[in-house]
């Protein structure tokens, strides 16, 4: 009798209990993750660019972790953020449809609010797709001569006849000349070094505090972009003259290829703003990463000679089937595995781009944790990049590791040098080819060896190696 009452009264209080449980967690949204966002606008922005410029950004990133977890909050560039790492986290950022791609404010003054790397949805699709449309491999192969001829007239001119050089500057001006003459249209001379002094001065300012006094470098920044973007505008309108008169075509540089685009009803596809704004993106993603990464694979092969020595045989095959002065082709580029696995581990040691950011949408969960509209939410490569449970000794330099990426035991988007998901890099395979053909150029010129016995990197926001890397190089054959 006893046991039928219990069992009753079960029966009539257990729904109760779970209708007031669910409505109690429909009241309670998930708790803000742990941490702090520390003083209004400044919060941890100048920790992290301290740690950052001190190459110990990873180790505050990490200590930030291990005192809070995988997901905790902070305040960056004068927004709450919420920090979020691990595989799960890099795949929820990449592939979360309540996620907006943000740059900081003081990245999104400086570039242009019609970026792609602001917009979202269907605008985003647009300049996605117009952007693609120049970087397809139907469009790339054209261009491979074009590289080839810049980076020969580099090296003759800033490599050749000298006993040092200093590999970061002049990595930045190859790839700055390369962009200029493939997406401007630009020649060399007065205009392309004023281009140049400009993009300089942009990229100081780009992960800076968002403080617009005459002192600081994100006004020096602003005033630099500004001029940018005045002379960007005269060469959209100004191809687009040339487009007219039959003087210039669809394949000619990137203003072009946008240009040219238009919607079913005839309509251009993108406006002079649009082409502006993603002309200065294109600028900053093309010149410096690539720039980066081949300078930090001329670092690594200075101390490697059995990666220098594999990598010099491949491209000495590759050179037999070519005839004197002849231009590498989209064949040629395509029998540079190993060359391009060691720019793949070059990029997870080395990250170019340490983190990015996201917005909420909406308020979202994640992981039990409440992340509300309008927060930053931040992502980082080096997390899953130097996790040993992904990569078995991850300090180690092994190109093997990316010997068949289809089989690859590291779970998705851990290694994230190009982002993943619907906004990874569109111009992956234009850096790609700006690397093949360089080293398969430099290699077989020239051994060095490095000049600073400290071989230490500092990120400003971009990694640099001490003193812009200075080596000592000796000419080792004509190509």
């Amino acid at each position: 009798m006893e046991f039928s009452l219990v069992l009753a009264f079960i029966a009539i209080v257990l729904p109760v209990i779970l209708r007031l449980w669910t409505r109690a967690k429909k009241i309670c949204p998930a708790k803000l993750p742990p941490g702090s966002l520390g003083l209004p606008v400044i919060g941890q922005s100048l920790g992290l660019l301290r740690a950052m410029r001190g190459n110990t950004a990873e180790r505050w990133i990490r200590d930030r972790v291990d005192r809070y977890g995988p997901v905790s909050k902070l305040s960056l560039f004068g927004s709450p953020t919420v920090l979020l790492t691990g595989p799960a986290a890099n795949k929820f950022v990449f592939f979360s449809g309540a996620l907006a791609m943000r740059q900081p404010r003081s990245v999104q003054r400086i570039l242009g609010e019609k970026s792609i790397l602001d917009i979202v949805g269907s605008d985003h699709r647009r300049i996605r797709g117009a952007l693609a449309e120049f970087l397809k491999p139907d469009m790339l192969r054209l261009y491979v001569g074009k590289i080839d001829g810049e980076v020969r007239r580099h090296l003759e001119e800033s490599w050749a006849g000298r006993k040092n050089v200093t590999v970061m500057p002049l990595m930045k001006r190859l790839t700055f000349d390369i962009i200029s003459s493939l997406l401007f249209g630009l020649e060399r001379g007065a205009l392309r070094d004023t281009l140049a002094g400009d993009f300089a001065r942009v990229m100081e300012g780009m992960w800076a505090v968002p403080v617009n006094l005459p002192f600081t470098a994100f006004s020096r920044s602003l005033k630099a972009s500004a001029r940018t973007r005045r002379l960007l505008a005269g060469i959209t309108r100004e191809t687009k003259a040339k487009m007219e008169r039959g003087e210039a075509s669809r394949s000619s540089d990137l203003i072009a290829c946008l240009l040219s685009l238009a919607d079913d009803r005839g309509a251009r596809l993108l406006s002079e703003d649009e082409i502006v704004d993603n002309s200065m993106v294109a600028l900053v993603a093309g010149h410096d990463t690539s720039s980066i990464l081949m300078t930090f694979i001329v670092r690594h092969l200075a101390n490697d000679p059995d990666t220098l020595a594999a990598m010099v045989q491949e491209h000495e095959e590759i050179a037999k089937n070519m005839g004197d002065g002849e231009a590498l082709t989209w064949e040629d580029l395509a029998k540079m595995k190993f060359t391009w696995r060691v720019a793949l581990e070059t990029l997870r040691l080395v990250p170019p781009v340490f983190g990015n950011f996201r917005t909420a949408l909406h308020d979202i969960e994640f992981d039990g944790y409440l992340i509300p509209k309008g927060w930053q939410v931040f992502w980082t490569a080096g997390v899953t990049h130097m996790d040993a449970s992904i990569f078995h000794e991850p300090i180690k330099f092994d190109p093997s590791r990316f010997e068949n990426q289809s089989s690859a035991v590291a779970p998705p988007c851990s290694f994230v040098a190009f982002g993943a998901g619907p906004r990874i890099c569109v111009g992956m395979e234009f850096a790609r080819i700006e690397t093949l053909v360089t080293m398969h150029h430099l290699v077989r010129r020239f051994r060095w060896k490095l000049c600073c016995k400290e071989n230490t990197f500092a990120r400003d926001p971009m990694p640099s190696p001490l003193h812009g890397l200075p080596i000592e190089i000796e000419h080792r054959a004509s190509p």
